[in-house]
Formats: structure tokens, sequence, C-alpha cells
């Protein structure tokens, strides 16, 4: 298997044209270039112009994949990434996580000083291709707190709430 790099407006309208949950990538491309006779080929086809092609996905199901998530290591790696894809479903959205608090510290922040200050070692980390910080010295099980919260914040149901959880 090869690995491409491609912009994040393109891998966004490949991962919006998802037909089934864990359909990867090379299904899809394979789907909509090839026309392949294994891949659910629909009847009627549009036509795709890049003015119809939204890029804010309103899914984080849509942009994670179990092969990207199985490419992060640690769980760190993988906490990130998932943030991040959430960040970019929700642009408008994912302010909202900065509420979302501990008893006695900030789980998110605008900036590593910001949460460096509201508690000792938080060991922020930028999420990646945001603006927003996150601590990431928590044990796994508040990690998955804090990504059950982000969902319910930017509106998933308690169901898919837990499916981003368990994405972790």
């Amino acid at each position: 298997m090869k690995t491409i790099e491609i912009d994040d407006e393109l891998y966004q309208y490949i991962a919006g044209q998802t037909k089934k949950i864990g359909e990867s990538a090379s299904e899809i491309l394979r789907r909509l270039l090839l026309g392949d006779a294994a891949a659910s080929v629909p009847e009627t086809v549009e036509i795709i112009t890049p003015e119809s092609v939204s890029v804010v996905n309103n899914n984080i199901f849509d942009l994670v994949h179990k092969q990207d998530l199985q490419a992060e290591s640690s769980v760190v790696g993988r906490f990130l990434f998932i943030l991040s894809a959430l960040a970019r479903a929700h642009k408008k959205q994912f302010t909202k996580v900065l509420e979302i608090k501990g008893r006695n510290r900030l789980y998110f922040g605008r900036s590593a000083e910001e949460l460096s200050e509201a508690g000792s070692s938080t060991n922020p980390k930028q999420i990646p291709n945001t603006d927003f910080w996150v601590i990431t010295n928590s044990n796994t099980t508040r990690k998955k707190m804090m990504l059950t919260e982000t969902a319910a914040k930017l509106g998933y149901t308690e169901q898919d709430a837990e499916r981003i959880r368990d994405l972790l």
C-alpha cells in the first residue's frame, strides 16, 4: 500500500463521499474514480462541481477512519487527532470546548500558558490545525470523558458521543 499526501479540502471531500462507516479512502476513490464493480455505485450519478463541494463537514465520522487512528501510536496522538477532526467538522462551534473544566483546572485553552497557570504539570499540547490547546497529562479515562463532553457540547447524541469516546 502506498501513502499519498492530499490537502485538507480534498480529504474532506473524499471523506464526505463515505457510503458506510469504516469505508476506507481507497474504497471511496475506487468507487468514485473507477466505478469498481465490487463497490456499491449509485444508479444515478451526481455531477460534482467545485461550487457544490462543502468544505465543512458536520460529522466526525466522515473525517476519522480506523486506519487514520492506527497511524497514531500513542493515546495522546489519537486524542489530539480526534480533537482536531472535531474542530474541522465544527469550526464555528468548537469554542464551546473552552467551557469544559475540571473541579480545579482548565482542560482547554487558547494558549499553553493559560493551561499551565490553571494547574500544575498539565503538559499542554496544541490541537493540530487549530488555535486551541488541551491538557494531555490526564489518564485515558479522563481523556475519554473530555471527548464525551466535547461531543455533547458540539451537539452529538449520547450514543454518538460514546462512539467518539471509543475511538480513543
